[in-house]
């Protein structure tokens, strides 16, 4: 079956309310982790990654920091509207933006938006001033220009004023331990309004594991949109738009990722990290097939156009790109919007450590093409041995089904 003709509904199961995770563990690395290998289920802890591992595996970690993306605005009525900021206006990357030091013009989800008559806002916070003003709207946006009096950049002003934006359904207001507990402890990169929650479980002594037992890491960059909350509300996925979302690959991240094919397993840590290598394939097939430049600009449908006989290995594909790279001189860059449901064929991705994920939902869709489907009997051992849901949640290890 294409996944054009999936029906999403196909892709449930009932999550109790209580099995949500709304707060983080004590240590990040206390979290249960499910080991499914070879068919197998058994119950470990993320504490245990490295041992889990084989010492020839490279894993692949998205860099990304959550930016405090969540700004409130009063009415003088006292109507409360809720602004999230998601992406630049003109075009340019998540991080270039947040440099703004002048007025800076964002696309936003706004709450309670129709009790917004449209006239310029201001909040006040510690001293700092925040303006709004409408500028435009589509499809449920608003394009909002921000101004403020202060030398810092917009990124300064959303530290200083906004809030870590939490996903709706933990159903709280964000603490002061989320701005560190939601951010991973390798987050280097600024453009995020969601973690990559995998990367969550990762502490100190995790990453000094993985160097003792000679396990490589490399890093990547994709910047988490409000898309990966929203729900497919098609009964088919052929009428679900697939959020699109910024990537930034470095030049020797592509090239340990070339010299690791054949040598030992690729692991992503996290559904971001997967969705950016499978990306970076598609990236160097359309450079070779002369429909790309050195910007990345992956459709959802992309990999599901062509036939098996066509491609280019994934060897001439990562050439191809780390060739444009080192011709343009800079990390390789662009969006992806590229959907992962089964009848995908992976290309890089040979194990995957990943959280629980919501019914009915595209990332849900990803673990099914990467497991098939004994995702069911994955989830069935979740639910049934007290795991943890969603970003706070518990992870899993993922041996591809191949």
């Amino acid at each position: 079956m294409h996944p054009r003709e999936l029906s999403i509904h196909d892709f449930t199961y009932d999550l109790p309310d209580e099995r949500i995770a709304r707060h983080p563990l004590a240590e990040r690395d206390a979290s249960r982790t499910l080991l499914y290998r070879d068919g197998s289920i058994e119950d470990r802890h993320f504490r245990e990654l490295p041992e889990l591992l084989p010492d020839s595996a490279l894993l692949v970690l998205n860099d990304t920091r959550v930016v405090r993306a969540r700004l409130l605005f009063r009415r003088a009525t006292g109507a409360l509207l809720e602004f999230m900021v998601l992406d630049p206006a003109d075009g340019r990357t998540m991080e270039v933006a947040l440099l703004d030091k002048g007025p800076s013009r964002w696309w936003c989800m706004v709450g309670n938006a129709k009790r917004w008559k449209g006239e310029e806002l201001t909040c006040e916070h510690e001293g700092q001033v925040l303006t709004a003003r409408r500028i435009d709207h589509r499809d449920g946006e608003h394009l909002i220009e921000f101004t403020w009096k202060s030398d810092g950049a917009f990124v300064d002003v959303l530290r200083h004023m906004g809030t870590v934006p939490l996903p709706p359904y933990m159903r709280r207001e964000a603490m002061p331990a989320d701005t560190t507990r939601y951010n991973t402890v390798f987050a280097a990169h600024d453009g995020s309004i969601a973690a990559p929650t995998a990367s969550l479980h990762f502490s100190e002594d995790v990453l000094k594991g993985l160097e003792r037992r000679g396990i490589r890491t490399t890093r990547i960059t994709l910047h988490v949109g409000a898309g990966t909350f929203l729900p497919v509300k098609s009964e088919r996925m052929e009428h679900h738009a697939m959020h699109s979302e910024q990537v930034r690959v470095p030049l020797e991240a592509l090239k340990q990722l070339r010299a690791q094919l054949g040598t030992g397993p690729i692991v992503p840590v996290g559904t971001t990290a997967l969705r950016t290598l499978e990306s970076v394939y598609w990236h160097g097939v359309m450079l070779l097939q002369g429909r790309a430049a050195a910007h990345m600009l992956i459709d959802q449908w992309e990999p599901y156009a062509h036939t098996t006989t066509e491609l280019p290995s994934t060897a001439a594909a990562l050439d191809a790109v780390i060739a444009s790279v080192e011709r343009y001189g800079s990390p390789l860059s662009g969006t992806t919007a590229l959907m992962i449901a089964p009848g995908y064929t992976f290309k890089l991705a040979d194990a995957l450590v990943t959280n629980f994920h919501q019914p009915q939902s595209t990332l849900l869709l990803l673990v099914a093409a990467f497991v098939g489907p004994d995702w069911r009997r994955v989830y069935d051992h979740a639910l049934a041995h007290g795991y943890r849901f969603l970003s706070y949640g518990d992870g899993s290890l993922l041996f591809r089904v191949r």
